[in-house]
């Protein structure tokens, strides 16, 4: 059996090598191109991008759809597991909650640049109505991204406090670490708050992270458009967002095992769990794609007609269809096979997931908004369709490339698997606490 000490050292965050650094200075690059073209919509408009007065909303909208989605995770892993008792999440945990804050900073983020004048936000909580969905999503992104928060970081405490100890020869970053530990020395009181805190959070952030994605459903469903005239859109939305997260996490799960030499804690049995439980995530999740369009198609009113043919035979049909059987029945199909759940083949087909989910959302959003209402007779050929420009996409990149800089830094300075939990399931005893001595 492994020493605690032992088991701090293969936990502790590491320096990043010449990977690592490369790796950060192509996400700054994207960002910093991203920066400027978002600098060119904000100063010459949104005329920049290629959305009209149809495609009004485009793949900021679609991006923001996305990052919510993918969010979920924190409630699926973090939560829903933990409240059931899975040991064998533990390892996923901290993963699980650094992705989660990731993409809900830069879903909020994406939000704002999709607005044509970014200050008028401040009218949302000046002027916001609770009639409007708009003024819901703002309450529940805010609400979900604090608890996010604070479900990453309460766990953090005993590993911030081991890390004290670890790195006090760096009195500089041993300073920052006993700063954000709060003086934990593991005492019984402690313990008991800090148990409570986590089972507290747990339970608070299901209802917020399933409101957050209905609320979201509700935005487009309430518009009464063909295509997101459904009441299936609420659990249609949770079913992808689940589906999403579990997707990116078995794709970071692979590359930190990869590059922090993990294999002993991240087994082959996680990958193996983890491909099960999307099997199961993506059937519940075609159920919902066969409800959504299925019953219109047997219906064909008027309205609905269009949008589904540009689906199923039109210009769309080919991402349509790309995206349902390669980015949905192929992973369910694949992972039904146990080789196919160990971890480079389940690497592969989670990263397949995870495009497929951001398409998916391209899908959801732009079909529909180029089949208004109004006839089209009389405006610039243009507006017929929609298509992103090279600053549209640039500027989409860099909110990818944010959310991957965020965890890039986060599991740069913080154990990606938590040392105090690992420890304590394995049964190793922890060394006193000794902050007074050392401080």
């Amino acid at each position: 059996m492994k020493t605690f000490e032992q088991l701090t050292d293969d936990l502790a965050p590491r320096k990043f090598g010449l990977y690592g650094k490369l790796w950060i200075g192509f996400l700054l690059v994207i960002i910093i191109g991203a920066v400027y073209a978002y600098y060119l919509q904000f100063t010459e408009g949104l005329v920049i991008t290629g959305m009209r007065d149809y495609s009004l909303w485009g793949i900021y909208i679609s991006n923001f759809v996305f990052f919510v989605a993918i969010s979920l995770v924190g409630s699926l892993v973090t939560a829903v597991l933990r409240l059931s008792g899975v040991t064998w999440a533990t390892p996923l945990t901290r993963i699980s909650e650094i992705i989660a804050v990731a993409a809900i900073i830069m879903g909020g983020l994406t939000i704002i640049i999709d607005m044509g004048r970014p200050d008028r936000i401040l009218n949302l909580f000046m002027h916001g109505r609770l009639q409007s969905p708009i003024v819901w999503d703002v309450i529940v992104v805010t609400t979900y991204l604090t608890i996010s928060i604070l479900l990453l970081y309460f766990p953090l405490l005993p590993d911030l406090q081991i890390l004290r100890r670890k790195f006090k020869s760096n009195k500089k970053l041993s300073k920052i670490y006993a700063r954000f530990s709060l003086n934990w020395n593991g005492n019984k009181e402690q313990k008991r708050i800090y148990n409570w805190s986590i089972r507290t959070l747990s339970v608070l952030i299901i209802p917020v992270a399933f409101g957050i994605h209905t609320v979201t459903a509700w935005l487009f469903a309430a518009t009464y458009r063909p295509g997101w005239d459904s009441s299936n859109f609420g659990p249609y939305f949770i079913a992808g967002a689940f589906v999403a997260g579990a997707g990116g996490v078995i794709s970071v799960m692979y590359l930190l095992r990869r590059t922090h030499h993990l294999e002993a804690y991240i087994t082959e049995d996680h990958f193996d769990k983890m491909g099960k439980l999307l099997v199961m995530l993506i059937l519940v999740y075609i159920y919902f794609n066969v409800n959504e369009y299925l019953v219109p198609a047997l219906k064909v009113t008027e309205k609905e007609s269009a949008h589904l043919q540009s689906l199923f035979y039109g210009d769309e049909a080919w991402l349509f269809y790309t995206v349902i059987f390669g980015g949905l029945v192929f992973p369910a199909i694949a992972l039904l096979f146990k080789k196919m759940r160990k971890p480079f083949p389940i690497f592969i087909i989670g990263v397949i997931v995870v495009i497929g989910a951001w398409w998916k959302r391209y899908i959801i959003v732009i079909p529909t908004l180029l089949h208004p209402f109004l006839p089209k007779q009389g405006v610039p050929k243009s507006w017929h369709e929609y298509s992103p420009t090279h600053l549209e996409w640039l500027i989409t990149w860099g909110t990818l490339a944010g959310a991957m800089l965020i965890v890039t830094l986060l599991v740069r300075y913080v154990p990606v698997i938590p040392i105090h939990e690992t420890a304590e399931e394995l049964g190793i005893e922890e060394p006193k606490n000794t902050t007074k001595d050392e401080e």
